[in-house]
């Protein structure tokens, strides 16, 4: 066991290769590595599957053990100044370290079929292999100068990854502001990292935890200024995990790649600054300041996720307000001092969002093929519905998640959610009122979401391009060039006239018409609407995802089932009676509170049926409002005026719209940061610049005529005749002399 301990130092830098080794064949031989870039995705899996082995030993041995172990070594070393790196093995490391890497391998396979016809599969692959390594260095980190170092790699991949496609512009406007609203966040924790190393002198965790708790304890430092310090430590974490107000990178993030959004925005890299605070939890659980504010965030961040996500119309932008709300939870949990609940919540909302975000994938990529490459139509669930017969694998799969999410029994977000619920009536009945009429909220945007992509009838609206009998068709990527295989045989088509037969196996060549590559205003295309072959007319239906994008989403539907079982006491012989609170023993015994007792079976399902039955009427709720009526309208205006909140009904019409405005227009909060930061910015910008340009540059200009003109005048002056110079120096002296006896004749 020690043995392994001592190697885990390698678990960061095993994915590394793979971003190397791309690099440099892209440099030195880029043709060949482009011509075999689809073999990239195995030694990409291969090594994090290396990982996720690596990993899961060491979880096993800590919950056989309840060990910890930390080994470092000097960096640096003076007499005044010392820094040390090295690496903590610990229960919060390895659940981190198997969240990353058993999402990620799921998110890699599912990204080698998704991905395949992007032009950027390589540089792809590279940003997600150099993510991975960035964020296992970040859990393994054993200092707060090291965590930094890591938390700043991790923010650099989020940028690249948001703006993968960046020739898009919300694309690169997404990763700009992602970046920028992290820079504050940032800003913050690194103030705070200072802060405190010149309060204890040192950045290792467990000396910076006894110093600062003996030196309170003793009232020998400043107590407000432990508290800004942590306040800005908190700060990191806030922008991190999208906590309110810095939450408002999150839902843009969504114009990356699928997968990116299903591992970074769903499972990891938002869950960083969960995992900050979680690791940070020992330093301000001695500050009660700041676990009021951190549960304080939580409980405004779990409100405000849930109701920005009542309207959109975007799915992914739903599931990010859906994860941001959870993401509330767990930050309430903290906030309440519930390490274990939070850290069970972290564990399965990873999983399920996970599922979520893929089977939401799958639906795009399907319906991609209706209406084109444009995420504006694709992803809108107004032009869905109607899906299940079309997708039935991915259908099972998201209701599931759904159903986890909601805390529907007996899926894994079902066992986490209850028990922060519970404890939020210790902490504050208010906060316990919030959390439930979340719960609530909660089931019913996740079922808005899955009754408008899936049931009802497709409300797609069939654009009909003109063709000929010699028009047919190629597959066309992401950026429109076209590819060399025709059209997959798994695209189910509609033949319009049943009354006379053609082949789909023509032996015709077929060609794709131009006018098809110039639709939508230039954005590229993947397959047109309505096919014409030998005048047979044939309209394109989504269609089930390959079987590489299927497999991930039924391994991770299997951890959705059964991933929630970790926290469940099978018997009740005393405390620790589950996995996860002995898993977790040694962390919470460094925080000096008391293990799990044995469940009182009672109480939990008097808890849980009122909390299931508060989804349940969300679920019932919604299924009222978005019962599928909609889906008979022929005029998309109609379906788009009804898609707010059902057909209008006297009474609720002024509540419903107030509810959505403030629902689909993001709480005006981007909005009025657009108007007082960006637009106070541009103003104190354009004011610095009128000054830059008026004053400064205006005296140096100024100093530089004057200096040409007194020049220009001195040079008619020296002519060289001494009597001239005599008569302006005796002109000048008498000027003074009756100018000085002037005023000092008035003064006296």
């Amino acid at each position: 066991m020690e043995q392994t301990y001592q190697y885990a130092w390698i678990l960061p830098f095993v994915p590394l290769p793979v971003p190397m080794l791309i690099g440099a064949g892209l440099l030195l031989f880029p043709t060949a590595t482009k011509n075999i870039r689809r073999m990239w995705a195995f030694p990409s899996i291969l090594l994090l599957s290396i990982v996720m082995i690596f990993s899961t030993n060491l979880a096993i041995q800590q919950i056989n053990s309840s060990s910890i172990y930390q080994y470092v070594w000097s960096w640096t070393l003076d007499n005044d100044f010392s820094l040390e790196f090295g690496y903590l093995i610990d229960p919060l490391t390895s659940i981190m370290s198997m969240l990353i890497t058993t999402v990620g391998i799921m998110v890699l396979i599912y990204s080698d079929n998704y991905m395949a016809h992007d032009q950027g599969y390589l540089r792809f692959f590279a940003y997600m292999s150099f993510f991975s390594t960035s964020m296992l260095g970040l859990v393994t980190s054993s200092n707060l100068i090291q965590i930094y170092i890591f938390w700043e790699l991790v923010g650099m991949c989020s940028y690249l990854l948001i703006g993968f496609w960046f020739t898009r512009p919300p694309a690169a406007n997404a990763c700009q502001k992602a970046f920028v609203t992290n820079r504050v966040g940032d800003f913050g924790f690194l103030l705070g990292i200072l802060g405190f190393y010149w309060i204890t002198g040192s950045f290792e965790f467990r000396d910076l935890f006894e110093i600062l708790k003996n030196l309170i304890y003793n009232n020998e430092v400043s107590f407000p200024f432990v508290t800004l310090c942590a306040a800005l430590l908190f700060a990191g974490a806030v922008a991190k995990s999208a906590q309110f107000p810095l939450h408002v990178w999150l839902p843009d993030a969504m114009e990356g790649p699928t997968p990116i959004s299903a591992l970074i925005h769903a499972a990891t890299m938002v869950a960083a600054g969960i995992f900050l605070v979680a690791r940070l939890l020992p330093l301000f659980i001695v500050i009660p300041y700041i676990m009021n504010l951190i549960s304080l965030i939580g409980i405004i961040t779990l409100l405000l996720g849930a109701t920005l996500a009542l309207a959109q119309k975007d799915i992914k932008r739903g599931l990010a307000y859906s994860t941001m709300s959870q993401l509330g939870y767990m930050m309430l949990a903290l906030g309440m001092g519930s390490y274990r609940n939070a850290l069970f919540h972290l564990i399965t909302h990873a999983y399920s969002k996970a599922l979520l975000f893929l089977g939401s994938g799958s639906v795009i990529h399907s319906m991609e093929t209706v209406v084109g490459y444009s995420p504006d139509k694709s992803q809108n669930m107004v032009l869905m519905g109607g899906l299940t017969k079309h997708v039935p694998i991915t259908k099972t799969t998201f209701l599931l998640g759904t159903l986890s999410l909601c805390g529907i029994p007996p899926l894994a977000c079902f066992w986490s959610k209850d028990e922060i619920i519970n404890d939020s009536w210790l902490y504050s009945p208010i906060f316990a009122i919030i959390a439930l009429a979340t719960a609530g909220l909660t089931a019913f945007y996740m079922f808005r979401i899955y009754l408008l992509t899936f049931e009802g009838h497709l409300n797609v609206h069939f654009q009909n391009y003109n063709g000929n009998q010699n028009t047919s068709f190629y597959s066309i990527s992401l950026w429109g060039k076209g590819c060399s295989k025709r059209i997959n045989t798994n695209f189910r088509l509609l033949r319009m006239n049943n009354n006379e037969s053609s082949s789909f196996f023509s032996k015709k060549t077929y060609r794709s018409d131009e006018n098809v590559r110039k639709k939508g205003g230039g954005r590229p295309f993947i397959f047109i609407n309505i096919l014409h072959f030998d005048n047979q007319k044939f309209f394109s239906y989504p269609y089930e995802s390959d079987n590489t994008m299927l497999f991930p989403l039924l391994l991770l539907v299997l951890f959705t089932l059964f991933v929630g079982s970790i926290g469940i006491p099978f018997n009740q012989k005393g405390t620790d009676s589950d996995i996860l609170s002995k898993w977790l023993a040694p962390s919470i015994n460094l925080l000096h509170q008391k293990p799990k007792d044995s469940t009182d079976w009672y109480e939990f399902l008097k808890d849980a049926i009122f909390s299931v039955s508060i989804a349940y009427f969300g679920i019932f709720l919604a299924s009222f409002l978005y019962k599928p009526v909609y889906s008979s309208f022929k005029n998309f205006d109609l379906i788009n005026s009804f898609v707010k909140l059902g057909p209008k009904r006297k009474g609720w019409d002024k509540v419903i719209n107030t509810i959505y405005d403030w629902s689909y227009n993001r709480a005006y909060i981007d909005a009025f940061y657009t108007t007082s930061f960006t637009g106070g910015i541009r103003e104190l910008a354009q004011l610095t610049h009128f000054f830059d340009r008026r004053v400064i540059d205006g005296i140096t200009n100024g100093v530089g005529v004057m200096s040409f003109f007194v020049g220009e005048g001195i040079k008619y002056v020296g002519g060289g005749r001494i009597s001239s110079y005599l008569f302006f120096y005796f002109s000048c002296v008498s000027i003074f002399l009756l100018v000085y006896f002037q005023f000092f004749h008035q003064i006296f």
